[in-house]
């Protein structure tokens, strides 16, 4: 048997990049999915592509009505949510001397209050199912470390670490586990946009950062999208019933812990 088979899955920022390939997972693993994003024109293409199990809700986690109403219709597509993966982030960097609070607000905004609250909305859901579930929050290698062009995006993510501790042993009393994965560097559309901070702020030509990067990590490359399908699908299965409140590098050797 698939070992998601008749689960329904919500998941975040999931229109593109590392969301999409855990949706397109998810379903050959016998669920359905519906994909939360703020770009429905693009949610819904990507639903529509990978087929009949597959929902596109709109989605802004940074408005509560937003998150509450993307949660009643994936519930009304789905019948109910066993699975939240909250994977909708944005990513910053700058200077310590130039960070702006705008910025910092605006991150903290979708990487920290977004999961938060979202997380809320779903295990409220599952609370009252009383049938347990599985919430997965994406964390980040920046989240076990400071970086020194990172600072906000990195203490957004060693909040996320910290609120699946809290909310795993909160939510544990009714079954609901809360697990995280901290991914490394992962190769596709958002490290465009990371390496093109980096050519700003170190004077990097544009992919020289990706190119380093890449070659620094034990494994010898970047991530993909794909490396992390496999501890997604695990933690969401039942093999993971007895796991609490951890976060899981998945990052080629990047960090130990």
């Amino acid at each position: 048997m698939k070992r998601l088979q008749g689960r329904r899955a919500l998941i975040t920022g999931a229109a593109r990049g590392i969301g999409l390939a855990f949706a397109r997972a998810y379903l050959a693993e016998g669920a359905q999915v519906t994909i939360a994003d703020i770009d429905l024109t693009r949610a819904r293409a990507a639903a529509q592509d990978l087929g009949p199990g597959c929902h596109a809700v709109d989605m802004d986690v940074t408005r509560q009505d937003s998150i509450e109403a993307g949660v009643a219709a994936a519930v009304e597509r789905m019948g109910r949510i066993d699975i939240l993966i909250n994977n909708a982030a944005l990513f910053t960097a700058a200077p310590l001397t130039e960070i702006t609070r705008a910025d910092y607000d605006r991150v903290f905004a979708v990487n920290v209050a977004g999961t938060l609250f979202t997380m809320q909305a779903v295990a409220r859901h599952m609370v009252a199912r009383g049938q347990g579930g599985k919430i997965i929050n994406m964390a980040s290698q920046a989240g076990r470390r400071g970086e020194a062009l990172v600072a906000v995006y990195c203490a957004t993510k060693a909040a996320v670490i910290s609120l699946t501790q809290s909310a795993g042993l909160n939510l544990i009393d009714h079954r609901i586990n809360v697990n995280a994965i901290a991914p490394g560097v992962v190769d596709g559309e958002h490290w465009d946009g990371v390496d093109a901070f980096f050519a700003r702020y170190e004077g990097k030509a544009p992919g020289q950062k990706k190119r380093e990067v890449g070659a620094a990590v034990p494994y010898g490359r970047m991530g993909t999208a794909e490396d992390l399908t496999g501890m997604a699908i695990f933690l969401a299965s039942s093999e993971a019933d007895y796991i609490v409140a951890q976060t899981y590098n998945v990052d080629g050797g990047n960090w130990m812990s």
